[in-house]
């Protein structure tokens, strides 16, 4: 149970309907306890004045007899059904307490567990599979929300049933409770041991799931390597191989559940087996009466649900704490990233940035990996001025990116903006004013305006088309059958991937940010597309501090510095002019980049 001690939290939250909800489970078993009584008195009655209604037989006053004997009877009958009626409409309101409550904990669970996956850090990602992270937050709050409602509910209702039951029970006969109730702890210590065994069976059930989730969710992403590579069959036999684990998982606990309904039958029916026996001697010696035996019989019987469901719910709960601690798991992950002084809440505040950039001997080794990435950087960009960062792959062009945003914290040295550390800076404003176009373009599966809007959700639609032209890109949507209203897809799967960049840039510009970030990101556009985009650039960024990193050389774009990386440190620095005097790196590429285009224009 400790681990569902995190939830006491949401049960003061919602105090008020928990505490009613309570009041009203021992207000409703409080007449479902009243009717046996009534039961009682009807049977005793019944025979108490069968002996004076047969004294009366052959004359008339027997059908007065009988008719005052029926309405005696009709009065009893309406007084169960009274009962009864009461006891259903307690029992509604219990659910509109108590179930509602459960649903409401779950939607306020769901809503902290996404609002920490999104705080969390990038390594955090890389470290997790998405299928587990989607496991925890769908399935595994759904076992939880088990056990905050029917759970509970019926716990509690069993607690005050078996209170009022015994109760009355002990009232007519001490020794007849004691004989009926014999079989319970029989109960109790079998539920003891079997309830462990769920326990440990349940956290092995989540986490197979967590695996199938992952496997489904990676295959339907790569859908097409799948198909290109004629790999359905394997990942097909794979995915089955990982079912059949859950199967097998499932039945062992399935037959662990299974032993509990057959014990508890058998024990209920003991017991009313005993009532019978030991009542009827009691009867014979007069220290009760028949009625009793009938009250005892309907007793029993009416704590065969609750005793019945004490293994469900011993069940429920194993499975809730088992599905509580994955939950926790992540949720005591501290999020490496965090904010410092937030201004304005998430949104930030709406004051601009200068502009100027600061490298001060960054070092950065990834946490998840170990892998040095980035080794002693240091340049200065002041307020509009412009940075190509040029190296091979896995230089580390991306990683100054990153750092720049805070998708992670520098190990060494210090980066800063306006002159500010940038683990200092407001970090929702920070990434307001930067607009970041990743290498790894993402679109959203929505329409192509929303997926601009992502960039600033308030922007009319004239704003929308004004930066896809800017992107080079409003012409092609205009073609499409829907025009901005078509959907994209999942992760933008319908367009290509010049078009998906393109939309991905129209996104960041439409931010009107101070600091411009481009990774690589007109790699998958032709020649004059790239021209169109440059042009519109160099007059948009003319005020505004842009980093560009690419693989190629703008000749279109007039850069103030230039870097060239190679294992994550500065090898050549300076101007166009200059680094084609050095005759390294930059002088190379330029020049095979240079003989591309001669042969291009040839053909």
């Amino acid at each position: 149970m400790k681990y569902l001690f995190y939830l006491n939290k949401y049960f003061y939250k919602y105090r008020w309907r928990f505490g009613f909800g309570i009041l009203f489970i021992f207000v409703s078993n409080y007449f479902q306890a009243l009717q046996p009584q009534m039961i009682r008195e009807a049977l005793d009655l019944v025979i108490d004045n069968i002996a004076l209604y047969r004294l009366y037989e052959g004359f008339d006053n027997q059908a007065l007899v009988f008719k005052s004997f029926g309405k005696v009877l009709m009065l009893f009958g309406l007084l169960v059904v009274i009962l009864a009626l009461l006891m259903g409409w307690f029992l509604f309101l219990v659910r509109q307490t108590i179930i509602v409550m459960s649903r409401l904990i779950e939607y306020d669970l769901r809503k902290e567990i996404f609002s920490h996956y999104e705080d969390l850090h990038l390594a955090f990602y890389k470290k997790n599979k998405t299928g587990d992270l989607m496991a925890r937050i769908v399935e595994d709050v759904s076992k939880v929300r088990m056990y905050l409602g029917p759970a509970i509910l019926y716990g509690i209702n069993l607690f005050s049933l078996f209170t009022l039951v015994i109760y009355s029970m002990l009232r007519v006969s001490w020794e007849l409770t004691l004989y009926c109730l014999a079989p319970l702890p029989v109960l109790s210590i079998s539920i003891y041991y079997v309830s462990r065994m769920i326990n440990t069976r349940s956290e092995k059930i989540q986490r197979q799931l967590s695996v199938l989730t992952s496997i489904t969710q990676e295959v339907f992403s790569g859908i097409r390597v799948v198909k290109s590579y004629v790999q359905e069959l394997p990942m097909g036999k794979y995915f089955k191989e990982e079912s059949q684990h859950y199967m097998d998982k499932s039945l062992k606990l399935a037959k662990v559940d299974a032993m509990f309904f057959p014990i508890m039958l058998l024990l209920i029916g003991l017991s009313t087996a005993i009532t019978v026996y030991v009542g009827g001697l009691q009867v014979a010696k007069g220290t009760i009466t028949t009625g009793n035996i009938a009250e005892f019989i309907i007793y029993v019987n009416m704590l065969t649900w609750p005793v019945t469901s004490l293994g469900w719910i011993s069940s429920l709960i194993q499975q809730a704490a088992a599905s509580q601690k994955r939950i926790s798991e992540f949720l005591s992950t501290p999020s490496v990233i965090t904010n410092p002084a937030p201004e304005n809440g998430k949104y930030g505040r709406d004051g601009k940035l200068e502009g100027s950039v600061i490298f001060e001997n960054v070092t950065f080794v990834y946490p998840d990996t170990g892998i040095k990435a980035l080794e002693g950087i240091s340049f200065k960009l002041l307020p509009g001025q412009k940075l190509a960062i040029i190296g091979r792959t896995g230089s580390g062009k991306t990683t100054i990116a990153d750092l720049l945003v805070r998708l992670y914290d520098v190990t060494e040295g210090q980066i800063l903006v306006d002159g500010k550390d940038v683990r200092q800076h407001d970090l929702f404003h920070l990434r307001r004013r930067i607009g970041y176009v990743p290498q790894d373009v993402f679109l959203f599966s929505d329409t192509i305006s929303n997926n601009v809007r992502f960039g600033k959700p308030d922007a009319t639609l004239q704003e929308v088309e004004t930066f896809t032209k800017y992107a080079s890109i409003h012409k092609e949507i205009e073609e499409l059958p829907e025009a901005f209203e078509t959907m994209v897809g999942e992760r933008g799967v319908t367009l290509s991937g010049g078009q998906k960049q393109r939309v991905s840039i129209a996104r960041s510009l439409i931010k009107q940010p101070d600091i411009v970030i481009l990774d690589d990101c007109l790699s998958a556009v032709d020649t004059n597309t790239e021209k169109q985009i440059l042009g519109y650039l160099r007059e948009s960024l003319a005020d505004k501090t842009a980093i560009i990193i690419t693989h190629r050389i703008f000749s279109l774009l007039d850069f103030d510095k230039i870097i060239v990386l190679e294992d994550g440190k500065i090898v050549e620095e300076g101007t166009h002019e200059a680094l084609l005097e050095q005759k390294g790196y930059y002088f190379d590429q330029f020049e095979k980049q240079l003989a591309e285009e001669v042969k291009e224009d040839q053909l």
